[in-house]
């Protein structure tokens, strides 16, 4: 009988069995060791293979990054320019036109992130300027220029001027004008985040720390939610409602990083490089939002990022630089500053004033602690009820959070101005509102008192809103309401008592208290309270004021927020929404004790592909298939020894690859093979097809194909005794997506990330039981209200407008269109119904 094989048919390299590696953990990659023996000529087509296979993995959604496979591959990129660049000197070629593109090459990582800094500071700039006049076009208006805001319309004023008018000289019409100013904003923003960018809503930053961490959301960082998010979170800010710009920064900043760094090849398919970048962005964010370049670098460090070599830690210093150097020259206050509740402080503290400043620190983690707890539930709730009136809901929350805000003079203004009001000294300054009044003390301590209380439940109601929405800055301003009535009721105990022991240290020819000290570390301890960071805080408003005099009050009340805050939980609220949302991402904030086995979580009922015996229709039915995202390689079925692993995006790709550089047609009975490749072995570049009989290769079964190329010889393994913590800190360092189990050379089953988090979960549940049957009826309750006054004010329009217009929607199927996953519980590390995949599933 005649054979027939095609060019690239090489003999099949004989199988030589996997040793005993019963407590060994190997970490080597196949593509390393091919790229050792591939000879020079099939390098590039290597290269080429592993782009396209990059490629690919970009817009496979919800899935993780192997970190392992991607360190691979960066160093067979390495590996394949330093051969050509020898070949290029062996034989003295070396044109001015490779040197060139060799320091370009060497440079791009700098380049890029210059561009990236300089787009994130103009965009910052350009953001805080429209945030500005809109938030005061609900106020009233410039008659010399109708685009400026109100500083800049009275600039050089204290208590405004002639040419800024109110609306209406009648109080009720500028309330109803302020109502339907914010109602029009919030809708606005709400609309546009829902038509064009839902990923635009909301802060970024938990997505953001999982997308560093290697989870992979299509469209998150993309170009549309870049500029939904930079247009609809100004409109989100000037509504009045209760959220931040700071923490949304974070996300414009990375949208940034990602658009842009997509321009260059050398970040396009590597996952590394790209996850470099990132880190960069999310310091430069918060860089340009507080005008703090090292606290952005500590705050990617403390917070954002799990992996952070020094490398990465100079991108983000330089990337932070340059985005606060565009916006110092944009300069958009036209003051020199960066934001606009900056200050300065020229006087001292005293001992004395410990006292508070712990007050003002236990006070910061009880905030923390109950705004986390209660916004939980209130995301519970908006996931489980009011997912189809997304719009809706933001809509009346800016309406309602206006009606409740006016009256309030604290309140009323941008928080980012009412911060600026109470950071500052009473000597020398413009007086808001009586601020600096003794006569007026007691009334500011009530009024600052509300303040603190009604934001505080608006804050809770209000983060999570279907808007660009941080908490950030509403968190600083809660506690700067509240440390600045702390700060008052210092100054009024001392002006009763000047000359009790405790205010012996006290100078007689100047003010002892300074408030606006106290709202300054207030800001600070509601911050690291919500947040639970300590070191970027300190930092950050430090680089706010200037003063060096007061690092170490704000050491002492980040210190006390942080021992109350751990009292009732390690991980602040972005770390809770990825609890709550079941992304899967190891936190490495807690240590855990489970003291329990990996096989204790392994999933033993592995779908396994014998090295020879399938057809390729067995394996295209098994792709079919989107639970499984890989499958182990065993040498048969009986025996299951391990012999490496194959993933499913691979091997989707080969098949692919055979059908479209293949002139014949392979028939669907042909067998498979999985052996994989020597070490010293050359592979071809596509996978090779041998036929035994050519006048019958359509339906012969005889045909094989060899897919040994696509085949990871060096999986991860560990022993099934392995203890559970030393397999998650595997995951949290190297970063596979699957660890398989092998006892004695045979296959036992593999356990992912899910696995980890769902024990996880359940041994916390078991440690600390709790019954939510009366929160899902509080819910309940809290519908059936809301239902009841939605009905009445339909009634009442339907009537005034004699039926012509009619309120309402939804009915019997209401319940049944919301989302996976809205029945109120908090999700264990899995939105699907189908948990039985080897790696994590399409949600």
């Amino acid at each position: 009988m005649s054979s027939r094989t095609t060019s690239f048919s090489v003999a099949r390299p004989q199988l030589s069995r996997r040793p005993s590696v019963s407590s060994r953990l190997s970490f080597a990659v196949s593509s390393v060791e091919q790229g050792e023996g591939a000879t020079s000529a099939n390098a590039p087509a290597e290269q080429q293979i592993e782009e396209e296979i990059a490629e690919i993995k970009r817009y496979e959604d919800f899935t993780t990054i192997d970190w392992v496979q991607d360190a691979a591959q960066e160093r067979l990129r390495r590996k394949t320019r330093r051969r050509k660049h020898v070949g290029l000197y062996g034989h003295g070629r070396v044109s001015w036109r490779y040197r060139l593109w060799e320091s370009y090459d060497a440079a791009q990582g700098w380049i890029v992130v210059t561009l990236i800094g300089a787009a994130i500071g103009l965009n910052a700039a350009f953001l805080n300027i429209v945030t500005e006049w809109l938030s005061d076009i609900k106020m009233g208006y410039c008659t010399t220029a109708f685009y400026l805001n109100e500083n800049f319309c009275c600039w050089g004023e204290d208590n405004g001027c002639d040419h800024w008018h109110r609306w209406t000289g009648f109080y009720p019409v500028n309330y109803l004008l302020y109502i339907m100013f914010a109602t029009i904003f919030a809708f606005t923003s709400a609309i546009l985040v829902k038509s064009f960018a839902p990923y635009a809503a909301g802060s970024g930053i938990s997505e953001i720390k999982c997308i560093i961490a290697g989870f992979v959301m299509k469209g998150f960082l993309g170009f549309w939610t870049l500029v939904i998010k930079s247009i609809a979170l100004p409109l989100a800010i000037a509504s009045g409602l209760s959220v931040g710009k700071e923490g949304p920064s974070v996300h414009y900043a990375v949208c940034t990083g990602n658009v842009i760094s997509r321009l260059f090849d050398k970040y396009k398919r590597n996952a590394s490089k790209t996850r470099e970048i990132l880190s960069a962005c999310a310091a430069a964010g918060v860089g340009v939002a507080f005008g703090s370049p090292i606290g952005g670098v500590l705050f990617s460090l403390e917070e954002m990022s799990n992996y952070f070599p020094l490398k990465t830690m100079w991108r983000s210093y330089f990337c932070a630089l340059v985005a606060t150097a565009v916006l110092a020259a944009m300069n958009p206050f036209r003051t020199g500053q960066l934001v606009m509740f900056q200050v300065k402080y020229d006087r001292s503290w005293h001992f004395f004033e410990t006292v508070p400043y712990i007050f003002i620190g236990i006070f910061g983690g009880l905030y923390g602690a109950f705004v986390i707890k209660w916004n939980l539930r209130a995301q519970a709730f908006r996931k489980k009820y009011l997912t189809k009136w997304a719009v809706l809901e933001a809509t009346l929350l800016a309406a309602g959070t206006a009606v409740i805000c006016y009256p309030n003079v604290f309140l009323r203004i941008d928080m980012t101005e009412s911060m600026e009001i109470l950071f500052l000294e009473c000597e020398g300054t413009e007086d808001y509102h009586g601020l600096c009044d003794a006569d007026k003390r007691w009334g500011n301590i009530i009024s600052l008192t509300l303040a603190t209380v009604i934001r505080i439940f608006l804050v809770i109601i209000s983060y999570g809103c279907k808007v660009p929405a941080g908490i950030f800055v509403p968190s600083m301003a809660i506690g700067a309401s509240f440390g600045r009535s702390v700060g008052i009721i210092m100054q009024a105990i001392y002006d009763a008592r000047p000359d009790s022991a405790f205010f012996a240290a006290c100078q007689p020819d100047e003010p002892c208290i300074t408030p606006g000290t106290y709202a300054f570390l207030g800001a600070a301890a509601a911050l690291s309270g919500i947040m639970h960071i300590t070191v970027s805080v300190v930092v950050i408003m430090f680089e706010l004021t200037g003063a060096l005099t007061y690092i170490l009050p704000t050491m002492i009340v980040v210190g006390v927020t942080k021992a109350v805050s751990d009292l009732f939980g390690k991980g602040g609220i972005a770390d809770r929404m990825i609890w709550f949302s079941g992304f899967p991402f190891l936190d490495n904030k807690e240590e855990h004790n489970f003291g329990v086995p990996v096989s204790v979580v392994t999933t033993n009922d592995v779908v396994a592909i014998p090295v020879h015996g399938m057809t390729l229709r067995s394996i295209e039915d098994l792709l079919r298939q989107p639970k499984y995202q890989g499958f182990p390689i065993v040498e048969d079925l009986n025996t299951r020894v391990l012999v490496g692993y194959i993933g499913r995006t691979e091997l989707r790709y080969a098949i692919d690859r055979l059908r479209r550089e293949r002139a014949i047609t392979i028939s669907p009975e042909a067998k498979c093979t999985f052996s994989p490749p020597a070490v010293s072995a050359v592979t071809p570049i596509t996978p090779t097809v041998t036929i035994s009989n050519a006048a019958d290769y359509a339906t012969s079964s005889s045909t094989s194909v060899d897919f040994s190329r696509y085949v990871d010889a060096t999986p991860v393994t560990v022993h099934p005794r392995l203890p559970l913590e030393t397999v998650m800190e595997l995951f949290r360092k190297i970063g596979p997506r699957v660890i398989l189990i092998e006892h004695h050379g045979k296959l036992t089953g593999l356990v992912t990330v899910k696995d980890c988090l769902k024990y996880q979960f359940k041994a916390e549940a078991a440690e600390n039981p709790r019954d939510d049957r009366e929160i899902a009826e509080g819910h309940e309750r809290l519908w059936a209200v809301m239902r009841s006054v939605a009905a009445w004010v339909a009634g009442k329009v339907a009537s005034a407008s004699g039926g012509r217009i009619r309120l309402g929607g939804g009915g019997a199927d209401e319940r049944a269109s919301l989302v996976r996953g809205g029945d109120g519980r908090i999700m264990d590390g899995d939105e699907d119904v189908l948990d039985d995949g080897v790696e994590l599933e399409s949600r």
